[in-house]
This record gives structure tokens, sequence and C-alpha cells, in this order.
């Protein structure tokens, strides 16, 4: 099957449901146990669980189902440009700060934009 552009496959004015999965590389693991170093990768879950849950509180997405196996993950995702379209620029510029902060407390959450 070719590969298609994302700009091709999602129209980002409609919501949608859409089916993303990410692989790793070169035999690395994402969770479980690495049958090649013995080490385990389980607390991994918690991360990609936590850090779903964050995502979709900043952005205007739905998780809405997920699954993390050994060497990829698999996430059910609903884009939502009804709630987005109903941000303010301060709301847009804020959520972004949230992604992407220029400094972090020391707990690692994202500074208070300013001063």
């Amino acid at each position: 099957m070719p590969a298609y552009a994302r700009r091709q496959i999602v129209d980002e004015s409609v919501v949608g449901v859409y089916h993303c999965m990410a692989r790793c590389v070169r035999r690395a693991f994402l969770c479980g146990a690495d049958r090649y170093t013995g080490q385990n990768f389980d607390h991994r879950k918690t991360w990609i669980r936590q850090r779903l849950e964050e995502l979709a509180g900043i952005l205007a997405i739905d998780v809405l189902s997920f699954a993390v196996l050994s060497n990829h993950l698999h996430v059910m995702l609903r884009i939502r440009p009804d709630i987005a379209a109903a941000w303010s620029d301060e709301e847009v510029a804020l959520r972004w700060w949230r992604l992407h902060p220029g400094r972090r407390n020391e707990d690692g959450a994202p500074a208070e934009p300013g001063g």
C-alpha cells in the first residue's frame, strides 16, 4: 500500500476517527521483556498512558482507545476541530506553551508564562 501525506488523508475541518500506529526500530522494545538484553520495559506503559492523557487535555483530540505492545503502539484518536475552533488566540497560545514551555518547574511541569 502506498504511503500518503497526512494532509491527503486527514480533513482537519471535520471530526474524524483515526487509527494510528508506531513501531520501534532495530529490535528495540517499547514494553515487556527484551529477550536480547534481559531488561523489562513494562514501566513505560504508565509513561505512555500518562502522556496520552496529557496530550488529550491540551489538544483537541479524544483518545478512544490504545494498546501498548512489546514493539509497537496502536491509538484510536478522534480529532475535534469543532472544539479547537472555539479557542481564542490566547487559549491557543497557552496550550502551545503547555506543549513547548520555555521553562519548567523543579517537578518538570511547565512554568507559568511571563515573569
